[in-house]
C-alpha cells in the first residue's frame, strides 16, 4: 500500500475514533430524557368505577409521555401486596393504590416508603395514612348519612338489610354513616347483613339467602352500585317489588334505573373522573417536590327521582 493511501486510511480511522469518543462524552455529559413509569393496583378491575379512574390516570400520564402499569389483584390482598413489591423492584417513579384491606396493605406500603417511592391512595383510605403521601377519597361517611336521611324522610319505619365490604375502609365508612344516623331511631331496624366485597356476582346469591330467611324487608343499603344491582336482581327474581334499594357510586346503570323502577331509591354519586385526574396531577406535583395536601376529600351527592334530571344518566361525574 502506498504511503499516501496509508495516511488517508489513518486519517479516516482517527476521525471515526474521535466521533465515537465524542458520542460517548455527549451521552454521559448530557442529561438523559427519562420517561417515568408508574404502577397502579386496584381492588379489582371487575368494577367499571375503577376502569374510569384508570382511564383518567392514563390520559394524564400518556400526555406527559410516560407509562402506567395497571395490575388487578382480583380482591386478593396477598396478591396486591406482591404487586406493590413488584413495583418497588421495578423502581417505578410512583405508585397508586386502591387498597383491598385498609390494615393488611400496610407492610407493602411501608416497604415502598422505605424505597422513597411516592404513594397515592385512591378511593379507599388505609389505617395509617403516614405511610402514604396523599389520600384521595369521597366523603364516604356522609354518603351513608345521606342514604339514611333520605330513607327516614320517605319512610316512617323500615326493616333493613346491609350489604357490606368491611375490609375496605371506604365501604365500612358508608355503612357506619348509615348506622350512626338511624341509631337513635328504633323504628328503623337492621334485620340482616352480609359481606359481598362490593361484587354483583356475590351480592345476588347473598341476597337470595337473606330473602329465604326474611320476607319482610323494606330497604337494602348496599355499599356500592354493583352490590345494589345484585340485590335488585335477587329481589326481582323473588317477586319482591316493594323493597327500596340504595347504592353508592352514581353508575350510569343505576342512574337509569332510578328513573325506570321505583325499587331503586337512590345512589350517592362519586367522581371517578375527578379521582383519576386529581391523583395523576398530585403525583407529578410530588415528583416536582411541590406541597401536596395529604388528605383530599371529594364531596358526594345523593341522586334520587327528585333530582335525576340534574345528572347525565349515560356518563360518570
Amino acid at each position: 500500500m502506498h504511503k499516501q493511501n496509508q495516511k488517508a486510511l489513518f486519517g479516516i480511522i482517527v476521525t471515526i475514533a474521535m466521533m465515537i469518543v465524542g458520542l460517548i462524552y455527549t451521552s454521559y455529559s448530557r442529561p438523559s430524557s427519562h420517561h417515568k413509569v408508574f404502577g397502579v393496583t386496584y381492588m379489582t378491575m371487575n368494577n367499571p368505577f375503577y376502569e374510569i379512574i384508570n382511564n383518567e390516570l392514563e390520559k394524564v400520564i400518556d400526555q406527559n409521555g410516560d407509562r402506567l402499569i395497571t395490575l388487578d389483584p382480583a380482591l386478593d390482598v396477598t396478591k396486591q401486596n406482591e404487586q406493590i413489591h413488584f413495583f418497588i423492584n421495578q423502581n417505578v417513579d410512583g405508585i397508586f393504590v386502591n387498597p383491598i384491606d385498609y390494615k393488611q396493605i400496610q407492610p407493602a406500603l411501608l416497604a415502598a416508603k422505605k424505597a422513597h417511592i411516592p404513594i397515592i391512595v385512591v378511593d379507599a383510605p388505609i389505617k395509617n395514612k403516614e405511610l402514604v403521601n396523599c389520600t384521595i377519597v369521597s366523603d364516604n361517611y356522609n354518603a351513608g348519612v345521606q342514604c339514611a336521611n333520605d330513607m327516614m324522610n320517605t319512610m316512617s319505619s323500615a326493616k333493613i338489610v346491609l350489604l357490606k365490604h368491611s375490609s375496605a375502609k371506604s365501604a365500612k365508612d358508608r355503612i357506619d354513616g348509615f348506622l350512626d344516623t338511624i341509631q337513635s331511631h328504633p323504628q328503623y331496624q337492621i334485620v340482616d347483613e352480609g359481606e359481598c366485597e362490593g361484587q354483583l356476582e356475590l351480592a345476588m346469591p347473598l341476597m337470595q339467602k337473606i330473602i329465604k330467611k326474611h320476607r319482610n324487608i323494606d330497604v337494602v343499603m348496599a355499599l356500592n352500585d354493583p352490590s345494589a344491582l345484585g340485590a335488585l336482581a335477587a329481589l326481582e327474581n323473588n317477586g319482591m317489588k316493594n323493597v327500596k334499594v340504595y347504592g353508592v357510586d352514581g353508575t350510569p346503570d343505576v342512574k337509569s334505573l332510578i328513573r325506570q323502577t321505583p325499587m331503586v331509591a337512590g345512589t350517592v354519586a362519586q367522581s371517578p373522573i375527578s379521582f383519576g385526574y386529581t391523583a395523576a396531577l398530585k403525583m407529578y406535583d410530588l415528583l416536582a417536590h411541590k406541597t401536596v395536601d395529604s388528605n383530599i376529600i371529594v364531596p358526594v351527592t345523593l341522586i334520587t327521582k327528585k333530582n335525576i334530571d340534574d345528572f347525565d344518566e349515560t356518563g360518570w361525574q
